[in-house]
């Protein structure tokens, strides 16, 4: 079993999620009951699409990343728990012993929860899987319980279909994607601190009339609040702070030039890629509104992909620019905070994009919501780092020189990482029936109240194949 469990690991290593996806995909719309010829197509554009988004998310965060880490060195900040990055995380993860069986645990739970109607959620993101295994690495850490780390990874990877169906309808309206829901747990842990921040605001006289939404700022500033001009002007602010001292005016004017027309550009392309995705996701959509209309009547059938579909909207885009500095500077300001961020800082996009329904798109409400949550994150990443490091060691990951623990952004700011190793730590087997427990409760609550949860996520009707849009 060992063997075969390897085998499969090194096969979503080796593949990676540009071409796993599209064979995922491709044998789930022949099961579904697509044609053969069908289903290859919608396969291949869906990873062409991927390919692109990737291509332009390559672009977009190793500029966002050179401009913080050149904005972290001017401010000459040292600590000593180094954010490391995602691609080390989601290394140590799969390298970990509970990334041996994640994946063959996360499907058997998903397919569990649709057989018993407890979730609409088919959840193909197969190489973001590592979330799971990841704090379930963490809780081995904690208790030296393999046992503890594979329990943990599935109660880890029922939430994330939870918050995928609770999001659902709010995401499709929001960005025009149908059929579509986001199981992405480093991207949805973020809804309920939304959805709080946001019932405070509500009630604040004056800060409460502030609407900055990008078709606001575009309707009262013309061209210049057009997608495309707004990241430009947003990149030169940012490639001004971080390379004013870079050199001479010739290397300074260049560098903030090339910053600028590289997230111009990100605004314009991105939204362009998620269309092309969702040309091939809508075969296999019709084809599981099909599948499931034979046998379930109107049962809605959910395809879950990964949340970087939804980071081209403008509105995600220039919140999270704006949060590259105010990071830094939490980094700087915080009490007792030993974590410098560095790798990490180019997947804020993917942390505060699921905000956007909640709050309509308000950017404003968007960096308020993500400063808190960044906030919040730099203590969890202080907690959790020497786990984190274990962990890393346990994986046999090459520790970076002069760094005493590490940590990530993703996911080691997450606060569902804590509650989960607090839980363990301080309740042992308690811990996790109560983790487990809270999780049923959610489901139960969520099936016999669907709309009241939905209308929490800022749902609206379900958008359909002919409304989707560019974002």
């Amino acid at each position: 079993m060992d063997a075969f469990l390897s085998g499969l690991k090194a096969i979503v290593d080796t593949l990676g999620a540009t071409v796993l996806l599209p064979v995922v995909i491709f044998i789930i719309a022949l099961i579904l009951g697509a044609r053969a010829g069908k289903a290859f197509r919608a396969a291949v554009t869906i990873g062409v699409a991927f390919i692109g988004i990737n291509l332009v998310l390559g672009l977009m965060l190793g500029t966002i990343g050179d401009s913080a880490q050149a904005i972290v060195r001017n401010t000459g900040i040292q600590r000593d728990i180094v954010d490391v990055g995602w691609p080390s995380a989601a290394a140590i993860a799969f390298g970990s012993s509970v990334g041996l069986w994640v994946i063959p645990i996360a499907i058997v739970v998903n397919i569990a929860l649709l057989m018993a109607r407890l979730t609409r959620t088919l959840n193909v993101d197969v190489w973001n899987f590592w979330h799971f295994a990841f704090i379930g690495s963490l809780a081995t850490a904690a208790t030296g319980s393999l046992g503890y780390g594979l329990v943990i990874a599935a109660l880890m990877a029922a939430l994330a279909l939870l918050f995928a169906d609770w999001s659902a309808r709010a995401v499709q309206q929001f960005y025009g994607v149908p059929g579509v829901s986001v199981p992405h747990l480093a991207s949805a842990q973020i809804l309920p601190i939304a959805i709080v921040v946001n019932w405070v605001i509500d009630r604040i006289p004056g800060i409460n009339k502030i609407d900055l939404s990008t078709e606001t700022i575009e309707r009262r500033l013309g061209v210049f609040g057009e997608p495309v001009v707004l990241g430009l002007i947003i990149g030169l602010v940012i490639g001004v702070i971080a390379y004013y001292n870079a050199g001479d005016a010739s290397t300074v004017i260049s560098k903030v030039l090339q910053t600028g027309m590289t997230l111009a550009a990100a605004m314009l392309l991105l939204p362009r890629m998620v269309k092309i995705l969702m040309e091939g996701l809508l075969p296999v959509s019709e084809a599981a509104h099909e599948f499931v209309r034979k046998r379930a009547g109107d049962r809605e059938l959910l395809v879950g992909l990964d949340s970087a579909i939804l980071i081209g909207h403008p509105a995600a885009i220039s919140s999270s620019l704006i949060l590259v500095p105010i990071a830094i500077l939490l980094s700087i300001i915080l009490p007792g905070n030993r974590v410098i961020l560095f790798a990490d800082l180019a997947v804020i996009p993917f942390i505060v994009a699921m905000t956007a329904p909640v709050l309509r798109g308000n950017v404003f409400r968007m960096v308020v919501v993500g400063t808190i949550t960044l906030a919040a994150g730099f203590y969890v990443a202080n907690a959790l780092a020497p786990l984190f490091t274990s962990a890393a060691v346990a994986s046999g990951f090459t520790m970076p020189a002069n760094a005493v623990q590490i940590t990530s952004v993703v996911d080691g700011f997450l606060w569902i990482s804590y509650v989960v190793i607090a839980a363990i730590q301080n309740l042992a087997v308690f811990g996790l029936i109560l983790l487990a427990a809270i999780i049923a409760l959610c489901f139960w609550l969520y099936r016999r109240n669907t709309d009241a949860w939905e209308r929490a996520a800022g749902a609206g009707e379900p958008v359909e194949a002919s409304q989707t849009q560019e974002a």
